[in-house]
């Protein structure tokens, strides 16, 4: 048997031990019987290999393939990281590194996948975005790499070079899957600062490539600028805004609704914790839309499902893309360790926004027809350095259900 067919069978052999575990997790409600069945078949399964495959397999490959299967199968933030994985994961991550290519990254069709690049980062001057499925890092496949292995490998000290192997989404629409090779040099990633104008109509416009720490404090300077101004109308726009910390999302949340839940955290091992309105803390009660997409994620979901749930204003786009989680990185004997989802985050209206993503409340999709029956990808945000494109459909849907609203409270107060 040649080496293909034996990577092949071993292959097939990691699926069957995959799904059978995978059953397992799934079914950690059901009876004992149930468990102690899965896990009776799991161990014929690698018995089997171990006695027929026609030469004497590595048994240490073969469980950590089937660890790596079980986990990734659960959902794409979670993952294994074999004893010699999680070593070099430490060691990087204690080093803390100043550069990185300003990602954010999940998992598709088992290999990394971009969601969307900050604004003037590394990744982005390399016309990394949203969709590109990114095959190798630094000549590693990331065909069983963690989401925070990927971001390890993309950080260290500016200056560093990196290099990837790349399958592009504009590639893929054209039915192309071949990779091709994208090398950058990493830099220190700039603090994402909230980007303010003002549109016609007496319309402000912000937007906001992520909710980190101190992100609620500038948008809540930058809506007491509005006021002050004169604005009385008012759009957020979060595409392209997928990475951050969930609290600010919720404070963010909190700066325009009077009442009602903003979010909640659940979890089989971790307590619930339902975020709610605060009246005192509101500045903007006037009009607010949001404008959302594919490459909406984290937070900025807590944020739109929240304004959307309580009716506070119109989402318009696409639906996000559906990562508000908490992980937890858990050490295993071996030395190994798990990155598993302890807690998803729930909408007001009880949503599972890793599950459902945020739906808009006004759909507008741009997409090629070839393309859209493979994956529906919204607009995307304006190019690096223009702040509004006159051309952007989303916006303008938004910009004329704020003016329509605004008719339609004028009609009331006659």
């Amino acid at each position: 048997m040649n080496s293909l067919t034996k990577k092949i069978v071993i292959a097939l052999s990691l699926l069957v031990v995959a799904y059978v575990t995978t059953g397992y997790v799934r079914a950690r409600s059901s009876s004992n019987d149930n468990a102690f069945r899965a896990l009776t078949v799991y161990s014929e399964v690698l018995s089997s290999v171990q006695r027929y495959y026609v030469d004497d397999p590595n048994m240490h490959k073969v469980t950590a393939g089937a660890l790596h299967g079980l986990v990734d199968s659960l959902d794409p933030q979670s993952g294994y990281m074999s004893p010699l994985e999680y070593a070099d994961y430490k060691k990087e991550t204690a080093a803390n590194p100043s550069a990185g290519a300003g990602l954010t990254l999940t998992k598709r069709d088992g290999y990394i996948s971009v969601i969307s690049a900050l604004p003037n980062s590394s990744g982005a001057k390399a016309g990394l975005q949203f969709g590109d499925i990114i095959e190798r890092i630094a000549g590693f496949t990331t065909a069983q790499m963690t989401v925070d292995q990927a971001q390890m490998l993309l950080s260290g000290e500016p200056g560093k070079v990196v290099k990837l192997a790349v399958i592009k989404m504009a590639a893929i629409r054209r039915g192309e899957t071949e990779s091709q090779p994208v090398t950058f040099t990493l830099e220190k990633v700039p603090g994402p600062k909230v980007v303010e104008t003002r549109l016609q109509g007496g319309v402000a416009y912000l937007r906001v490539p992520a909710f980190d720490d101190g992100t609620s404090k500038q948008i809540r300077e930058a809506l007491m600028r509005f006021h002050q101004q004169g604005a009385h109308k008012l759009v957020i726009d979060l595409r392209d805004c997928s990475s951050g910390v969930a609290n600010e999302g919720i404070e963010t949340a909190q700066l325009f609704l009077q009442s009602g839940t903003i979010a909640t955290l659940k979890g089989q091992t971790v307590t619930t914790e339902t975020s709610s309105a605060d009246p005192s803390k509101v500045v903007w009660t006037d009009p607010v839309t949001v404008l959302i997409g594919n490459s909406t994620a984290g937070p900025a979901e807590i944020f739109a499902g929240a304004i959307a749930d309580n009716h506070r204003g119109d989402t318009v786009g696409d639906r996000t893309y559906g990562t508000a989680s908490m992980q937890k990185v858990i050490p295993l004997d071996d030395g190994a360790a798990l990155v598993l989802t302890v807690a998803n985050y729930y909408t007001p209206n009880g949503k599972e926004i890793p599950v459902d993503g945020v739906a808009p409340s006004v759909t507008v999709r741009n997409t090629p027809d070839s393309y859209a029956q493979l994956e529906q990808v919204g607009p995307p945000a304006p190019p690096l350095g223009q702040v509004v494109s006159p051309d952007d459909p989303v916006l303008k849907k938004a910009l004329d259900l704020l003016q329509n609203s605004s008719a339609s409270q004028q009609k009331k107060a006659a």
